[in-house]
């Protein structure tokens, strides 16, 4: 079991996660049911001999990431696989449940593996170029699926598709006015377009550092490093200079900074996981973060 601050929380909560499931759970010192859920997550955690991890969070402590992750009411807790949260719940559910939750998600157990892979046929690993195939041949059958042509251009994007993603994104391109999804997918490839056209990259960056340390108010310099941190799918980076023209010029050139900022959400956001009814959707953390960041500077 681990306590969780915002200075660890990336290193034993997401960092960890991608390697094993963690169990963040929100709780305070006042609150009954969460002294009631803690000592059973921990027998837990011991029970099932490190197919998961406990982290605890203080959520009066840790009030950023309570935030970040749109904590409501305690406890709650999350479960984190690959870096992201992919289910939760609220409450201090009895042990049955606790394990039923867990079991649902939790690789098996050495033995269980076991059992498992005799009775189971081999399934088919599929490679990423057979995945995106299989997402492209989507778009053929349905051309009018927009959830399954955006999953398509966002993979394709993903894997350096660029050719590719192009040729389907054409045919939708007069609609980018009306689906966010179209929009981002379309400034992706802009920023894309605008990196394949730099002979030099690094100097490029160089460069627009050097603008950017001597006028801290050039936005130009400032959006054009962050259509090229776009292009390199280093989207985090990006948000944070585009907040950077937001907190000092909300308005610049017609709200580009935030129609940008918005699209990499857009971009960055994993699909909506299903919960069962009384049960809260899991929350990435990042965008959660990158969200409520946008909503203080529009609103301050």
């Amino acid at each position: 079991m681990k306590n969780i601050t915002i200075e660890n929380f990336d290193q034993e909560v997401v960092a960890a996660s991608m390697n094993t499931p963690v169990l963040v759970d929100f709780w305070a010192p006042w609150c009954g049911p969460c002294k009631t859920i803690g000592p059973i997550l921990e027998k837990l955690e011991a029970d099932y001999h490190g197919r998961f991890l406990l982290a605890k969070i203080n959520s009066d402590e840790e009030q950023e990431l309570s935030q970040a992750f749109g904590i409501r009411s305690i406890p709650t807790c999350v479960l984190m696989i690959n870096g992201k949260p992919v289910d939760g719940f609220q409450g201090a559910l009895p042990e049955s449940q606790l394990k039923a939750f867990l079991d649902k998600h939790l690789p098996a157990s050495n033995d269980e593996a076991i059992v498992e892979e005799a009775l189971e046929p081999e399934e088919e690993v599929l490679s990423e170029a057979e995945i995106l195939e299989k997402m492209r041949l989507a778009v053929t059958t349905d051309p009018s699926d927009e959830k399954a042509r955006f999953a398509y251009l966002k993979k394709a994007l993903q894997m350096g598709e660029f050719a590719g993603a192009k040729n389907y994104f054409e045919p939708v391109a007069k609609m980018v006015g009306l689906s966010a999804p179209l929009e981002a997918i379309g400034r992706w490839l802009d920023a894309i377009d605008i990196a394949l056209a730099i002979a030099e990259p690094q100097q490029e960056f160089t460069a627009l550092e050097n603008l950017i340390n001597a006028n801290k108010r050039d936005f130009d310099a400032r959006f054009k490093r962050a259509q090229l941190l776009v292009a390199h799918q280093q989207f985090v980076p990006a948000m944070d200079e585009l907040l950077e023209i937001l907190m000092r010029n909300k308005e610049w050139n017609d709200g580009l900074a935030r129609k940008w900022y918005v699209s990499i959400l857009e971009i960055i956001e994993p699909p909506k996981v299903e919960v069962e009814i009384g049960k809260i959707p899991p929350q990435d953390p990042i965008v959660a973060t990158y969200r409520r960041r946008l909503s203080s500077v529009i609103l301050s």
